[in-house]
């Protein structure tokens, strides 16, 4: 069970590398991902149940979250609705076009190809295949981010999250930055749905309810854990993020709770680990010296 857990940390952490594109660098959260997440999945599984190769069907899975992200651009910059109601609008929407395109809330692969099922022939032990999954596909994702952030054009998108007004005083078109990093980021979250999807065995249109949570607390808890980093160290705290996280759901799972209430044990993981730097913050005001004098 934890060899399956750390091999599920790391293709949720395909998720957690989506969110941080909007939510750290551009520094707004981005509820398109509870859509595009499941499009991702529902389109790769319609595929390879109509005949395409697991790897084309992954493909087309990024394409349409992709798609996804670029209609939410649109919409933040060209129809100047706000950020979060424009995610929300998407990811409604994107619930019919699921339905649409597996003609059924819920759809399986029982029987069909999957991506995992090229390591068969290294004859691994059980869930071993999913590691190997997830370190190619984190390392091919790690390493794209990383060369496209060094590029002029990553450069602008950063400066465009870090100071807006200054980056279109240089002469850096924020809206096409920002159209670019929902496009970029509703991809690879898509990625993660495709692969999660394959994974499972099936789609489900209501895969993606709560999993924004679950990629916030990949990023929140290698943040808590690691502290001042690197923008490569971040990347990979984010891996480990999700892989402790997955971790403590197991260790939740283990513990007897009902499964069905995952989602609260989900959100109070996250809000524990969102208040662990004010209560270090507060520790350290209540034991510092005083200074003499003071009452």
């Amino acid at each position: 069970m934890i060899v399956s857990a750390i091999g599920q940390g790391m293709l949720w952490a395909i998720l957690g590398l989506g969110i941080f594109m909007t939510y750290r660098i551009l520094n707004f959260p981005d509820m398109t991902t509870e859509g595009s997440f499941p499009l991702g999945g529902a389109i790769c599984v319609t595929a390879i149940t109509s005949g395409i190769h697991p790897i084309f069907a992954t493909l087309l899975g990024v394409l349409a979250g992709m798609c996804a992200g670029l209609v939410t651009g649109l919409l933040f910059t060209k129809g100047k609705i706000p950020v979060i109601l424009a995610g929300i609008l998407v990811m409604s929407g994107l619930n019919s076009v699921i339905l649409y395109v597996m003609q059924t809330p819920n759809l399986s692969l029982l029987n069909k190809p999957k991506i995992q099922d090229f390591f068969l022939q290294l004859n691994l032990p059980n869930y071993y295949d999913i590691i190997f999954l997830g370190v190619i596909f984190l390392a091919i994702i790690i390493s794209l981010l990383l060369f496209f952030f060094n590029t002029n054009l990553g450069q602008a998108y950063i400066a465009t999250g870090d100071n807006e007004h200054m980056a279109r005083s240089i002469g850096i078109k924020t809206d096409s930055m920002k159209i670019l990093g929902l496009t970029l980021s509703n991809g690879v979250i898509a990625l993660s749905g495709a692969l999660i999807a394959q994974n499972d065995g099936y789609a489900d249109v209501n895969k993606g309810t709560g999993v924004i949570v679950i990629g916030l607390a990949s990023i929140i808890i290698g943040e808590v854990l690691f502290g001042e980093l690197t923008f490569a160290e971040r990347l990979v705290a984010i891996v480990v993020g999700s892989i402790i996280y997955q971790l403590l759901i197991l260790l939740v799972i283990k513990l007897g709770f009902d499964t069905t209430y995952l989602k609260i044990f989900s959100a109070v993981i996250l809000a524990a680990c969102l208040m662990i730097p004010q209560l270090k913050k507060a520790l350290n005001l209540h034991f510092l010296p005083q200074k003499e004098g003071e009452k």
